[in-house]
């Protein structure tokens, strides 16, 4: 809308229409538009709902229509939603589009506060933020399968005080209110534990600052200490491959991808590995090159890292931490700003690995 961005979501619906339900796609809005045959606001919707326009209840025998694809009619139809249950959950994905609690957030916060304070006028808040989730809702609050949201309804209702269990009227007990206080003391305390639990192999993510090896270029020679560079495809570390020496991992790269074997001789002799990169460009590959390539360059890395111990330890050194691989030629391989879906440096992290598992007393 006037060039500004607008995040959405959707949801299928009937719109009546001349006493026949179209389905069609509901488009609401992070701004509160939603889109039924027409941008209304939400109050506008409400009134679409309560009119009809926007169906909850179907009729029997009445002509449907899915837009080029299928037209009938409805027989012994059954709806799951009200119109105020639909407009509740609109109300929630508009708050969610915004990031904001909605009403199930906003239930468990004035939770938080009643076990805090367990008073009659904090009881009287939760129960009318719980009354305020779509009433379909409800039970999915507290995320148990097993409890559904039958603890937090004994505390909405209070001791002395009626709740329905399972289509039976049952009075709420000081023990049931007890039970179901203790039922959230132990919930808080086994996400604290879940929520500072390690991964008993490590953490998921790596403790260290990530290294960028970034794509660079040595006109007059590569200097003599080139650093982490040296983890580079490009850099001059000739690797034998079969019978077969090349200068460096991209000629070898190179010259398996190409089907011709002229290519393939002109790339081995190639003055530098760009030069090798550009034969390759205006030449044909293997056909299935673009499957094998992830396959072809791990193995290339191995006998790299296995023929020169010096690099090995370079690598070695990184620890755990992420290898970013900047390549501005492949976004495959390696990253350029913030595209891209460096295989490289995943590569070199799975031959990072590889390595330490040679270190340990196991037999893979």
């Amino acid at each position: 809308m006037d060039g500004e961005r607008i995040e959405g979501t959707w949801r299928h619906a009937f719109i009546r229409n001349a006493g026949t339900y179209f389905l069609t796609d509901l488009l609401i809005y992070a701004d509160g538009m939603i889109d039924c045959w027409g941008l209304v606001t939400l109050d506008e919707f409400a009134t679409k709902l309560s009119s009809g326009w926007v169906a909850t209840e179907l009729t029997d025998g009445a002509q449907a229509s899915a837009h080029h694809l299928a037209s009938w009619k409805f027989a012994e139809p059954y709806t799951w939603l009200t119109p105020e249950m639909l407009l509740g959950e609109i109300r929630d994905d508009i708050d969610q589009l915004n990031d904001r609690p909605d009403s199930t957030d906003r239930c468990l916060e004035t939770l938080d506060v009643f076990r805090g304070q367990p008073t009659e006028d904090n009881r009287a808040v939760l129960r009318k933020a719980y009354e305020a989730i779509p009433e379909h809702l409800r039970i999915y609050a507290l995320g148990d399968q097993d409890s559904k949201d039958w603890p937090l309804r004994v505390l909405v209702a209070g001791p002395g005080n009626h709740v329905d269990q399972y289509g039976e009227d049952e009075v709420v007990t000081d023990e049931t209110h007890a039970a179901a206080l203790d039922y959230f003391i132990d919930r808080e305390q086994q996400r604290q534990r879940y929520e500072n639990k390690a991964p008993a192999d490590g953490p998921t993510e790596p403790i260290e600052t990530s290294i960028l090896i970034n794509q660079t270029f040595f006109p007059r020679g590569w200097p003599q200490d080139p650093g982490i560079l040296v983890l580079r495809n490009e850099f001059p570390a000739p690797i034998l491959v079969g019978e077969q020496s090349y200068p460096t991992v991209t000629h070898a790269y190179w010259a398996l991808a190409v089907a011709d074997d002229h290519q393939r001789a002109e790339i081995l002799v190639a003055d530098t590995p760009h030069a090798a990169q550009k034969i390759a460009e205006n030449s044909t590959l293997h056909v299935s090159w673009p499957q094998a390539r992830t396959a072809a360059m791990a193995h290339l890395l191995r006998i790299k890292f296995s023929q020169h111990p010096d690099l090995a330890e370079a690598l070695t050194a990184t620890g755990t931490t992420r290898l970013i691989y900047t390549e501005a030629s492949s976004t495959f391989w390696g990253q350029c700003g913030v595209e891209g879906r460096n295989w490289m440096g995943r590569l070199l992290e799975l031959i990072r690995s590889e390595q330490a598992v040679s270190g340990l007393d196991v037999h893979l």
